[in-house]
């Protein structure tokens, strides 16, 4: 059972996400919150597997919130789903340096809201429908003042053309196709990247990628 918090300051917004998640077999929310304060209390108090949050929110909003946890070992397990009204909001290449695992507007359709709790609770990161991967190629150049290759130095070779193919946006299948290795391998090679770069999920990855140079806005 996959185990939900959401944090919004709209009561409509939270009770509209709660019947849709609910209405799934495999997904309970567990609570509610409409500041980022009242948030973390919750994710403390009970076990959450994945937060749907806003970022504007009063009582502490959701970039504070989502450092917050993404600085406590205690909340490891815990991934933020950033769901925000503007797809370039100017707060969220920081929350994805914070440890957000992905991103949603809030006009996406119901069925993307089901995928991303799924695919965030497994432990992958939402790079889709795009709003990731577009806002880290227009806010790039921003996330550092230079490229800094020295991150990348505990990598093989290998590794690095792989974290490169994850910095395009690549699925681990894309990435076993495009290198001509077996999807487990591909697999293999994104959790040692991950280890090594200390790296929370694949948007974090994303996020090295373009801070170390190794992928650059509108690359293909």
């Amino acid at each position: 059972m996959i185990r939900v918090a959401l944090a919004d300051d709209q009561h409509l917004v939270r009770a509209g996400f709660r019947a849709l998640l609910e209405a799934e077999d495999d997904v309970i929310v567990v609570g509610e919150a409409s500041g980022g304060e009242e948030l973390l209390a919750l994710v403390r108090r009970e076990p959450v597997d994945v937060v749907l949050m806003d970022i504007r929110m009063p009582g502490g909003d959701g970039l504070w919130a989502t450092e917050q946890i993404a600085a406590d070992p205690a909340l490891a397990g815990v991934h933020v789903v950033i769901v925000t009204t503007f797809e370039l909001d100017e707060y969220v290449a920081r929350a994805v340096r914070a440890g957000a695992a992905g991103f949603l507007v809030k006009d996406t359709e119901p069925v993307d809201l089901i995928r991303a709790v799924r695919v965030v609770a497994a432990g992958d990161a939402l790079l889709s429908p795009g709003v990731t991967k577009r806002l880290l190629e227009r806010m790039a150049v921003g996330l550092r003042d230079a490229p800094d290759e020295q991150r990348l130095s505990a990598l093989t070779d290998r590794e690095r053309e792989v974290l490169r193919l994850v910095g395009l946006g690549l699925t681990n299948d894309e990435i076993a196709t495009r290198l001509v290795l077996s999807p487990l391998t591909a697999k293999t090679h994104v959790s040692r990247i991950m280890a090594k770069l200390h790296a929370r999920d694949r948007v974090h990855l994303v996020v090295v990628a373009y801070e170390s140079g190794l992928v650059a806005p509108g690359w293909q």
